[in-house]
């Protein structure tokens, strides 16, 4: 007999199912995104498309109030776990099980108007495949929260086959892992947009390899050239810049021996929606979950900066100099008018409206003030 496992209000058994305990901190999020959507909306329909041991559909049901849920898992083999997990802790009436492919889902809902608050789309490898069809399942202002694993493919190392899954072409530079979440972001924009449909991302999260994000799905299509472009880096230099359709035939850098890649097409707009995650701030502190609350900070920190990042070891090396403090130099940024924060993305990076020869001469004349007082 398998032993009962415990997250947040759910309890479970794991058997053959696939379950990363270390993936709590996202589930904890997809839990407060829909709490604060039920609160707003007065009703929560969960449609959890891969749900292996059903631990997010029971956090979904017990600790954000959910009306109903259903839940779906490909593995039928997995039947008699998941019917273990569910019977004690979710009323008859409050769930389906099943275990169909998630395509035939998707499709059900869509020929049933039958349209879900929150549809969960947990995929390992690409998630390419649902980018288009999640879409059919979502009511209009719902959410989408969905996983990619694919880390290769979304960094650049096998542009050709990002082409062929995103209709992106990513090159290799330091904020790559960004990179791989606006190159999603996008493609889920633009297959909105293609249904006279719009998104915004609620959050979008890279951790341990895995990429996580949560749209909105919008009744207006949102997508433009103001929000889906392209992104330059060069090699020279190290900075990177915005390129709009417009620019791409003129696009380069004004370094000395300009060495420009261009990325896209991606999500060039708001990396995350500031006013959602102090909703979900709030009820994360009123729960007392501190890893969660420093964790928002620094997402709403980041939101609205430009679609990069500088690293310190990037700093540090074309600088040829030993860095001060990553808040030291966050907090000189700042003082010269420049917005600045912390990368939840890489503990080890600034992001910020200054290009990086600022950074460099704001390290340099921090470190040399270090220096004359030591």
């Amino acid at each position: 007999m398998n032993q009962f496992q415990s997250e947040g209000k759910a309890k479970f058994q794991v058997g053959e199912a696939f379950y990363n305990p270390r993936g709590e901190i996202v589930r904890d999020l997809g839990v407060l995104a829909a709490t604060v959507y039920k609160q707003e909306q007065g009703q929560l329909r969960v449609l959890e498309a891969m749900a292996g041991t059903g631990v997010r559909s029971l956090r979904y049901y017990l600790e954000a109030q959910a009306d109903f849920v259903w839940v779906n898992e490909g593995n039928h083999q997995l039947n008699q776990l998941l019917s273990t997990n569910l019977d004690g802790s979710i009323l008859e009436s409050d769930y389906r099980l099943t275990h169909l492919d998630a395509h035939r889902v998707f499709f059900d809902c869509f020929n049933r108007r039958d349209y879900y608050d929150l549809v969960d789309v947990d995929c390992f490898g690409t998630a390419s495949p649902y980018l288009s069809t999640m879409l059919w399942a979502t009511k209009i202002g719902g959410l989408m929260y969905l996983t990619s694993t694919d880390g290769r493919t979304l960094a650049g190392r096998v542009p050709a086959k990002s082409l062929q899954a995103y209709g992106a072409y990513p090159r290799s530079h330091p904020a790559l892992q960004e990179q791989a979440l606006r190159l999603i972001i996008g493609s889920v924009a633009q297959q909105a947009g293609s249904k006279n449909l719009g998104i915004e991302p609620i959050w979008a999260y890279f951790a341990g390899e895995t990429y996580r994000l949560m749209f909105r799905l919008l009744p207006q299509i949102n997508l433009s050239a103001s929000n889906y472009g392209f992104l330059g880096y060069c090699h020279n230099c190290g900075d990177y810049q915005v390129i709009n359709w417009q620019q791409l035939g003129k696009a380069s850098c004004s370094c000395d021996r300009p060495s420009l890649v261009i990325s896209g097409a991606m999500w060039l707009g708001s990396l995350h929606n500031s006013e959602y995650l102090q909703a979900m701030q709030t009820l994360a502190s009123q729960w007392q979950w501190q890893k969660v609350v420093k964790l928002l900070s620094t997402m709403i920190a980041e939101a609205d900066l430009p679609p990069y990042f500088f690293t310190l070891q990037e700093i540090g090396k074309r600088g040829k100099l030993d860095l001060p403090p990553k808040v030291k130099i966050i907090a000189a940024l700042q003082e010269q008018g420049f917005l600045a924060s912390s990368s939840h993305i890489n503990p080890e990076a600034i992001k910020t409206n200054a290009n990086i020869h600022t950074c460099i001469a704001i390290a340099k004349e921090l470190a040399q003030k270090i220096k004359q007082k030591s």
